[in-house]
């Protein structure tokens, strides 16, 4: 495989572009920096197809990265390979508006084969290349130059090695036939609402204080007002003000700017400056959730109670036993809070459909209704079918 230099020029990144646009897949990576901004930083971009590999610096100056991202985004000829690659999608769709398409992540493909519910990039090397990555610059500065060739090096290794081990995997998926699994785990991961950053719904991802309609109105109002501040001054959301903090001036609104400097988390100087200011200005305007945007009850039948909590462990120990037995992540077919609900009367579950119903579904739900049961076997835990005992004849 040929390496190229680190590419710093529209010239040699269009021409690069151009080449990639004819493979059927490129490995991709993305160097990036986000512990004091807001937006991450892209640092650098690796990429690689099964015959060149190269880093490409989106710092460099008067670089146009056009080519690149009408590659990742407006080609739907070539497959778009990425490891964990979530936040790469972010950064992606922060400068495009876009995701890539079609996508593929070696991660997630990695729970259709195996137990690994989250492999990390330096392991799944070691596990199909028996290579050692050397993780001596993983935690570098990448936005610092000029870049060493140590930290090129590192860098162009996550695609270089990336590209050779996508075809094994896709190989053991066909061969399982476990690839149709996974469409829909790959169409989540493009689906752009997961990176649509909609500053008035920020507050759902806060543990909200109570299901009063006043208090998530406040919720909601700050919340988006934080969004708004971290955005204009290129800071994380935590340094405005943790979400703890947050949760509690929705909960308990000082009357005064002055009672600010009382609130757990936030510094004296809120008491009487700017930003202070504002904040009370959101409180004051802040107007109750409406009925129509108020979070729904997550799904449950009867409560569990003592024996409905004894159905869920036994949930919980089949998809250990299942998991094991099949070779994939227990995370990829079904979760506890799931499980929970089918113990508890739910009958409208993702493990009730399609190919998880098969897997496991239909199992899980002979276990609750009583056609299952557990037994040991050679010294192994297995599952059993209840034969039904036919009823005695009355007596004469």
């Amino acid at each position: 495989m040929k390496i190229h230099d680190l590419i710093t020029t529209s010239e040699e990144l269009a021409a690069l572009c151009a080449r990639l646009a004819k493979a059927d897949f490129v490995t991709v990576d993305t160097e990036f920096m986000r512990e004091n901004t807001y937006w991450p930083e892209l640092c650098l971009v690796q990429i690689a197809d099964t015959n060149e590999a190269a880093a490409i610096d989106p710092m460099a100056e008067g670089i146009d990265l056009t080519p690149l991202l009408e590659l990742m985004c407006n080609n739907e000829d070539v497959l778009k390979v990425f490891h964990a690659g979530g936040q790469d999608v972010e950064i992606i769709y922060n400068l495009t508006g876009k995701t890539p398409h079609p996508i593929f992540d070696t991660q997630i493909a990695m729970m259709a084969i195996s137990q690994s519910e989250q492999i990390g990039y330096a392991n799944l090397v070691e596990a199909w290349m028996g290579v050692v990555v050397d993780k001596g610059a993983r935690f570098t500065d990448w936005g610092r130059r000029p870049l060493t060739e140590r930290q090129i090096e590192y860098a162009i290794g996550d695609v270089t090695y990336l590209s050779e081990i996508f075809p094994k995997i896709l190989k053991k998926l066909i061969k399982t036939g476990r690839g149709a699994w996974l469409d829909a785990e790959m169409e989540k991961l493009a689906d752009p609402e997961n990176y649509r950053n909609d500053p008035n719904q920020v507050w759902r991802k806060i543990r909200a204080p109570s299901r009063n309609a006043q208090v998530l109105g406040r919720l909601r109002d700050l919340a988006a007002w934080r969004e708004a501040e971290a955005q204009d001054k290129n800071i994380p959301r935590g340094r405005i003000m943790r979400d703890e903090t947050l949760a509690d001036l929705a909960s308990h609104p000082p009357k005064t700017q002055e009672d600010l400097a009382k609130v757990r988390g936030l510094s004296g100087a809120w008491r009487e400056n700017e930003i202070g200011r504002r904040l009370m200005k959101v409180l004051k305007n802040s107007e109750p959730l409406p009925a129509s945007e108020m979070p729904e009850k997550a799904p449950r039948g009867a409560p569990l109670g003592k024996e409905g909590a004894l159905v869920a462990d036994l949930l919980k120990l089949l998809l250990k036993i299942r998991a094991r037995e099949i070779d994939v992540a227990a995370r990829l077919l079904t979760r506890s809070d799931e499980m929970e609900a089918l113990a508890a009367g739910v009958r409208k579950l993702p493990i009730l459909e399609g190919w998880r119903f098969e897997v496991f579904g239909r199992d899980a739900l002979e276990l609750v209704e009583g056609r299952l049961a557990f037994a040991v076997e050679k010294g192994k835990l297995k599952m059993t079918r209840v034969e039904e005992v036919p009823a005695e004849a009355p007596a004469e």
